[in-house]
């Protein structure tokens, strides 16, 4: 079952990416990746991290060959059929990571946050 910080390797398709395939993490809640809704929004994973906040640094312990970044400056709507290559998990750390630099990619204040994951 698809989950929300699950990354999948995806063939190209998915988008106008150059790449031949791409690795995308699930950002979607729980409750609408488990819903009928047939699409799901990811964020794509890069080879390269700058450090900006809008990206969580990843690598091998979640399942990459080396050290990429989420950015979650360009979150898109996938449908579930293409999530099927699993790739690995974010841990509860780059969870709260994944929360910030969405925080940031999209200009949400705390106060605003608060109570949306429950």
């Amino acid at each position: 079952m698809i989950q929300r910080g699950q990354l999948y390797l995806v063939k190209r398709g998915a988008s106008e990416d150059p790449k031949r395939q791409r690795v995308y993490v699930v950002v979607s809640r729980d409750i609408v990746v488990a819903s009928r809704f047939s699409t799901v929004i990811c964020a794509p994973v890069y080879s390269r991290f700058s450090g900006l906040s809008t990206q969580v640094n990843v690598g091998v312990a979640e399942g990459l060959k080396h050290e990429s970044g989420i950015q979650c400056d360009e979150l898109m709507s996938l449908s579930k059929s293409l999530l099927t290559n699993y790739v690995g998990q974010l841990g509860g750390a780059k969870l709260a990571d994944l929360r910030m630099a969405l925080r940031s990619a999209l200009n949400i204040e705390c106060e605003e946050w608060e109570g949306f994951y429950a």
